[in-house]
């Protein structure tokens, strides 16, 4: 149907399909009886784009079917003040490259591009009035709501940085500089999204309306994320290695609540396959002796299927495998033919050459003689975010405690882990805490108890004070904790043998800086939420 046959009533139901929430549904039907909506959705340029895009890009290709005016605001000047995840000096290398990539994602998918507008955040950021404007409302909004609005968003810390309280009232006033009636964006948004429609009004304007999509796990089961890359697929990966990552996304027989695989192709095939009013369908290809093919034209019959059992996982895998690798083919094909495009993504991130160039020097200079020629460094280590779900003290040792922690397993299931914490931090600090644990050191015994993991912990200079590594707020159990110039070891790979003293010689490198900040070779350990801190020591060492 063309948009100029639809009702309101049939624009606004295309509009928040598949949406998790509308916050301002009585103003998007005043406004869609009267003329088309204008609606922004922002992206700040910092970690290579993945395949996560793809939903947003869908919900875009149902508000442009419905007659929507889009804007796509590259955000440079929120990508900088975020933790200064994107530095001033790729910003503009970074901005472009998201435009071009964003571009093609879009024609991948048939959706026309004339009908969007690109904006530059800086170009009107940076203006007189947007400052004052700024300043007006710094003038009215408090360091706790500023702080609050941020929590899903920005990373939070202790002593946070002003950047980090100023980005919720930058969004609020894109806005209103934007010209636009409603915002688009992730649930995660929501807290700054009810931030705007709180604090605008205070300025003497008016109070937008606000869509946001679910959250899509990522493929090891977490939300999916730039910075760790066991949880997504890059725009421009490879197909053999979309096939890769495919294999080895969690995706357990019969759970369709923890799925990353499953709500991609609820958020993002299902609803492409569906467009201008087409059937949509969905292959499982089997051999006859499993039930043969089926072709699923609903996502709740594949959802129900895989909740019985009626579909296996690997014939999922192989589905969706086969579906992103066409999505993802256009957009390779456009990289691999355009030598411009293949240097503007050096350009907009070095650091991916930097570690190019230091494996291929690792190559030169081989670990000793028993550590199978690998060298000795992070990247042995199977490092995630975990939570301790109980604690209590070792019946044979007082100094000790016996813990039940979630390390993100596929299975689910949780690790036992024995640490010798008990003299030094209290037993009821021990229980729901979030903390980082070694995963891929040899199972060992101590005083009849198997431990399956160890948790990281800092050290004063006189082994007085003791202190566990805290991820930043928002990280994902299970989430890789990942360190710049050095890959992430394979998941359920590499088991450490004690006698090579592997994590030994890593963790001589291993210390807290004088910011709080645990570190590897003065390298920050990080997650998708920022840096790995302590609570109050200020230099150290880790073990």
């Amino acid at each position: 149907m063309s948009v100029s046959c639809m009702s309101p009533e049939q624009k606004y139901e295309l509009i928040t399909r598949n949406l998790q929430e509308v916050l301002g549904r009585e103003e998007i039907l005043k406004i869609l009886n009267e003329r088309d909506l204008k609606l922004y959705w922002g992206t700040a340029p910092t970690g290579k784009p993945h395949i996560g895009y793809f939903v947003p890009m869908s919900k875009i290709a149902d508000f442009l079917t419905a007659g929507v005016e889009v804007t796509i605001l590259l955000a440079d000047i929120h990508a900088f003040l975020d933790n200064m995840k994107a530095p001033l000096d790729l910003v503009k290398f970074r901005t472009k490259y998201y435009e071009v990539l964003i571009k093609a994602l879009l024609e991948s998918i048939g959706v026309p591009i004339e009908k969007l507008k690109f904006i530059i955040g800086s170009s009107y950021q940076l203006t007189e009035k947007y400052s004052m404007d700024n300043y007006r409302l710094c003038a009215t909004v408090t360091e706790h709501d500023a702080k609050k609005a941020g929590a899903e968003v920005v990373k939070q810390v202790e002593s946070a940085l002003l950047s980090g309280l100023l980005y919720p009232g930058l969004q609020a006033l894109d806005e209103e500089y934007l010209g636009v009636d409603a915002q688009f964006g992730g649930v995660d948004q929501r807290k700054i999204f009810v931030f705007a429609e709180k604090y605008l009004p205070h300025l003497g304007y008016k109070k937008r309306a606000h869509l946001m999509n679910k959250m899509v796990p990522g493929l090891a089961g977490s939300k999916m994320s730039s910075s760790d890359p066991d949880s997504k697929i890059d725009l421009l990966d490879d197909a053999d290695v979309v096939s890769r990552k495919l294999k080895k996304a969690f995706c357990e027989e019969g759970n369709i609540d923890d799925n990353g695989i499953l709500s991609f192709v609820e958020s993002v095939l299902f609803p492409l396959r569906s467009l201008n009013g087409k059937t949509p369908s969905f292959l499982i290809k089997r051999d006859e002796k499993w039930g043969g093919n089926v072709n699923y034209t609903s996502y709740q019959s594949l959802k129900d299927d895989f909740r019985d059992k009626k579909v296996h996982p690997g014939d999922l895998k192989a589905a969706a495998t086969e579906a992103i690798n066409n999505l993802l083919e256009p957009i390779r094909k456009r990289w691999k033919d355009d030598p411009e495009l293949q240097k503007l993504t050096k350009q907009a991130y070095p650091e991916i050459e930097k570690i190019v160039k230091k494996k291929e020097s690792k190559k030169h200079n081989q670990a000793p003689s028993g550590n199978g020629g690998k060298s000795i460094d992070v990247s042995r280590l199977d490092i995630r975010v975990a939570k301790i779900i109980k604690a209590e003290l070792h019946e044979n040792n007082p100094k000790s405690y016996v813990s039940t922690v979630d390390v993100g397993d596929a299975s689910g299931n949780p690790r036992t882990v024995v640490s010798g914490l008990a003299s030094y931090i209290p037993l009821e600090q021990m229980q729901g805490r979030y903390v980082l644990a070694v995963c891929n050191l040899k199972p060992s015994k101590f005083q009849g108890i198997e431990s399956c993991a160890m948790l990281l912990a800092a050290s004063s200079s006189d082994d007085k004070t003791i202190e566990l590594l805290d991820p930043p707020a928002g990280s994902e159990i299970g989430e890789t904790v990942i360190f710049e110039g050095y890959g992430s070891v394979e998941r359920d790979g590499e088991i450490l043998n004690p006698k090579n003293k592997i994590f030994e010689k890593v963790a001589e490198n291993f210390k807290i800086n004088e910011e709080g900040i645990a570190t590897f070779k003065d390298i920050p350990f990080k997650t998708s939420k920022g840096d790995v801190t302590v609570k109050t020591l200020k230099e150290g060492t880790i073990r």
